[in-house]
């Protein structure tokens, strides 16, 4: 049994997963909901405090709070069930501005003496949308905001001059009138801020990007490199310590390519490098790691594999590449390649592995090239 004291905390978080999911985006616009939800909640408790006072009537107030929590809660729900996902803002964040503004010029008209209360809950309904919408959204809700609070005083001050004195809604009306397109041009700022943050944000990541890419792959074949390819080979070395598996290494070398550059220039050197990898790619398998070891020499590395299959593999990427033909300018090259083959025994370090794969390799030299040997 867990004790008391970690039952709680595990209590909150389920219930905390089951209102508002365990996907991140979702969980942050429901958050971003309840949030609004709770605002709202305290506008009417602040409502309710001029009935309990005598300024305000009863029955409408109440039906008022029925109505906007009932609102809120209905887009909750919206949110919650994934319905607003088919909408361009999922969050629905400028429709609960608008019902929000709406709420607040109903509770406006109904106050009396404490519609003064209400313009304090505007700002924040507006400087909340400040975060979530555009500078455009935020011009129109304004807009919307303005003409819809202008109507209510207008209506207000002709049908009930005493409570709502037309020169003090005129000065209402100026209040809100100015302090809207204030807010819209904040939201305009705010919203350029976002965008530059963003842009930083995406800049520092495809800086990233290609600084991984720098550190980890060959910058002439896009293989991986020597340095990011020791790291591999220790890993895959863990694994099948773990497992009892085993794995292979193997060293291909491009015989004499130092004569093809030295009659032909580097460029066509570096034309054969590129087209005999990816042709290499094309013939060895998918768990199977290919890296640029240095110069004309790549090393294979092959994972779950003995040293007899994977000899097999070798031999037939060397007949693939062996009937390559690499032209360049007026130059068709072929090539042949050397392989030193090693099976990583258990035990062993990986350099140990390596070394007998250069021993290999150096025999396959030692015996004219274009072929595999196996080291012992």
């Amino acid at each position: 049994m867990l004790p008391s004291v970690l039952l709680k905390p595990f209590a909150i978080r389920r219930l905390s997963d089951a209102l508002l999911t365990t996907e991140p985006l979702q969980r942050a616009r429901l958050a971003q909901a309840s949030l609004a939800m709770l605002l709202l909640a305290a506008a009417v408790l602040a409502v309710n405090y001029f009935v309990v006072i005598g300024v305000a009537r009863a029955v409408p107030v109440w039906c008022w709070s029925a109505a906007t929590l009932a609102g809120m809660g209905i887009f909750f729900a919206l949110i919650r069930s994934g319905w607003s996902r088919r909408r361009a803002d999922p969050s629905l964040a400028v429709p609960q501005m608008l019902f929000a503004l709406t709420s607040g010029a109903l509770a406006y008209a109904l106050l009396g003496a404490g519609r003064g209360a209400v313009f304090p809950v505007v700002m924040v309904i507006l400087m909340f949308g400040m975060f979530v919408a555009s500078p455009g959204q935020m011009l129109w809700v304004s807009a919307y905001a303005v003409g819809l609070f202008g109507a209510v005083m207008a209506v207000k001050s002709a049908t009930d001059p005493q409570a709502y004195p037309a020169a003090i809604e005129v000065g209402h009306f100026l209040l809100v009138a100015t302090m809207m397109p204030a807010v819209s041009i904040l939201a305009g700022r705010l919203s350029r801020l976002r965008h530059r943050a963003r842009l930083h944000r995406t800049e520092l990541a495809q800086a990233l990007s290609r600084l991984r890419e720098q550190t980890t792959r060959d910058e002439l074949t896009g293989l991986a490199n020597r340095r990011h390819m020791q790291a591999l080979i220790e890993q895959e070395h863990q694994r099948c310590t773990r497992s009892g598996q085993s794995f292979c290494l193997a060293l291909l070398d491009i015989d004499r390519f130092k004569p093809v550059n030295e009659a032909h220039g580097y460029a066509c050197g570096d034309a054969m490098l590129r087209a005999l990898t990816q042709e290499a790619l094309g013939h060895v398998r998918v768990s199977d790691v290919l890296a640029r070891w240095g110069g004309g020499t790549w090393l294979l590395m092959m994972s779950d594999t003995r040293a007899v299959l994977a000899r097999g593999g070798i031999e037939r990427l060397q007949e693939r590449l062996a009937a390559l033909r690499i032209a360049h300018g007026a130059a068709t090259v072929g090539v042949t390649l050397s392989a030193g083959l090693s099976e990583h025994h258990a035990g062993e370090a990986v350099a140990q592995t390596l070394q007998r794969a250069e021993r290999a390799l150096q025999e396959a030299k030692a015996q004219g090239g274009g072929r595999v040997v196996a080291a012992s």
